[in-house]
């Protein structure tokens, strides 16, 4: 069986809503029931009715509205108990349906502050009187918060009169720092007003011809004459500054931090040793601008850090310098290495030799030139001690171009030993040859050292008594220049009845014997390890 309700909807001065309910019947044989139930549901809505204009009719009488037994105003005709024993079950479910059925059925009322609030709820907050300011949580609000006493006033007052106090205190003393200083500068400043006042500031003629000629003279090499331009009081003021800013940068040289080059290089790690440079070289800007270099010191590459260097000797395969070894006696060992076949190698060694030469002038352009580089053998590998290079194609002769001893081993007889060398190449050359200057201030001292020592060993050995420049040259290969200059030097170089002569000192000579006996032979080029020819074609 199928109900079909329909909905009759009408509405009554009080606002109350009546429904009837009607049912059609598909059956013929249950018409009867239906009759009954009918005639049920009718009876329970004019019950329902009349209770809701009785409810009304009571509110309207009553300006406070009725309280449900919680102490809350009944919303709608929903919150009426249902459950008394005048409503029956059937009429309590038809009015259900016909609430949920009709679309005009009243939403609940939204409750009032006053009409919800319990004013009699006390404050569980012990020691509180619930007159406001407590809220221990959501659920404990009081209206009457401005009249809950501060609590700690009288304590924050003392606290802000205190701070006050100590403020003005500190102003006070502040403004009669001022003032103190304020009255020395000015003092100062009349001072130095009647010192500037002194001075003549028109400068006279003969001070103006004095500045022109200063100027003329000496340009801009030295400081121009600052007398008359300014008061007496102000050059001194700048004295001292010159002097205080020339202190500071001294300073500041001596700590490593301010160098006379641009982009200067102040110390590079070259083996074991930690080596500060002495003029700059002009290494990539990258790696000049660092102040610190890191290099291999058997294939020379430069790096930036002790990381990248530490990578690159675990998997460099070089241990001694590139070319052919042409001399070799104990640990002491030459190679000859060509600048076109080797340049990149050349090339660092021509920048490492910079960073202790002040004349040097060749870098990158190294393929004409022949380098012999001199080792010293471990069971590491070959370590460098120095090197010369020298022109393949010299048209004045020169034996050396540049030379270096590397300053670890400086003073311990190895420069010495590369200018024998140099000399013993031009011996078996048979050509007579010479450095090229100029010289180094180092290496002036070296050749003249060498030199000195070349003929007082001939001298030594000499027997006869007619003595020729020329032949000392041919058996030396140190050219007769050098020869005479270091004989004038010695004072062995005399002119008497229109002849030169050449002293024999007996005490120079004995004097080199003695140091000569001292020393050894373990720093010097013995001529029968060298295994050289010269180039040809070259």
């Amino acid at each position: 069986m199928f109900l079909t309700l329909k909905r009759n909807a009408g509405s009554s001065s009080e606002g109350t809503e009546d429904s009837d309910f009607s049912a059609e019947h598909t059956d013929s044989s249950e018409s009867d029931a239906h009759a009954v139930r009918n005639t049920r549901l009718t009876r329970s809505s004019l019950r329902l009715s009349r209770n809701s204009q009785d409810l009304k009719e009571s509110a309207d009488h009553d300006e406070t509205p009725p309280r449900t037994p919680t102490g809350n105003a009944p919303s709608s005709e929903s919150d009426i108990d249902m459950s008394s024993p005048n409503v029956s079950h059937d009429e309590s479910l038809a009015k259900e349906l016909s609430l949920k059925e009709s679309g005009l059925a009243h939403r609940p009322k939204r409750r009032r502050f006053h009409e919800s609030y319990n004013f009699n709820m006390k404050c569980p907050t012990p020691g509180c009187n619930s007159l406001g300011k407590c809220i221990p949580g959501p659920l404990f609000y009081f209206l009457r918060i401005s009249t809950l006493p501060l609590k700690g006033l009288d304590s924050r007052d003392k606290h802000v009169e205190e701070r006050t106090l100590s403020q003005r205190q500190n102003e006070n003393r502040h403004s009669a720092r001022q003032q103190a200083q304020m009255e020395r500068q000015l003092r100062y400043k009349e001072k130095v007003t009647e010192m500037r006042r002194k001075r003549n500031s028109v400068p006279l003629k003969e001070q103006k011809d004095k500045y022109t000629e200063h100027r003329q003279t000496h340009g801009s090499s030295r400081e121009p004459l600052l007398e008359n331009i300014t008061s007496d009081y102000d050059l001194e003021l700048f004295r001292k500054a010159q002097a205080r800013a020339l202190d500071d940068l001294e300073k500041l040289r001596l700590q490593g931090q301010v160098t006379e080059g641009g982009n200067m290089i102040k110390t590079i790690l070259f083996g074991r040793y930690e080596l500060d440079t002495w003029y700059h070289s002009p290494y990539p800007e990258e790696y000049a601008r660092l102040g610190r270099l890191y290099m291999c010191e058997f294939c020379l590459k430069y790096m930036k850090s002790q990381t990248i260097l530490r990578r690159h000797m675990a998997k460099c395969v070089w241990k001694h310098p590139p070319g052919d070894e042409v001399y070799r006696k104990g640990a002491i060992s030459v190679f000859e290495v060509d600048g076109k076949k080797n340049k990149i190698y050349c090339q660092n060694l021509c920048l490492l030799a910079k960073l202790f030469l002040d004349h040097k002038t060749l870098y990158y352009d190294v393929e004409p030139f022949l380098f012999y580089v001199m080792t010293e053998a471990d069971n590491t590998g070959c370590h460098l001690v120095g090197y010369f290079s020298k022109e393949k194609n010299s048209f004045l002769n020169y034996n050396v171009s540049c030379i270096l001893t590397m300053p670890q081993y400086m003073r311990q007889g190895y420069g010495k030993m590369l200018i024998d060398f140099s000399y013993l190449l031009s011996k078996v050359e048979e050509k007579v040859g010479s450095p090229e200057r100029p010289l180094s201030d180092l290496g002036l001292i070296s050749y003249r050292s060498y030199w000195k020592e070349v003929l007082l060993h001939y001298l030594y050995n000499f027997q006869g008594k007619e003595i020729s420049i020329k032949e000392i040259s041919q058996e030396t290969a140190v050219n007769p220049v050098d020869i005479v200059s270091t004989l004038q030097s010695l004072q062995m170089l005399k002119y008497w009845k229109g002849k030169h002569l050449i002293l024999k000192r007996q005490d120079l000579i004995d004097d080199w014997k003695t140091k000569e006996a001292k020393r050894g032979s373990n720093k010097t080029i013995d001529p029968t390890s060298l295994k050289w020819s010269p180039p040809k074609g070259i």
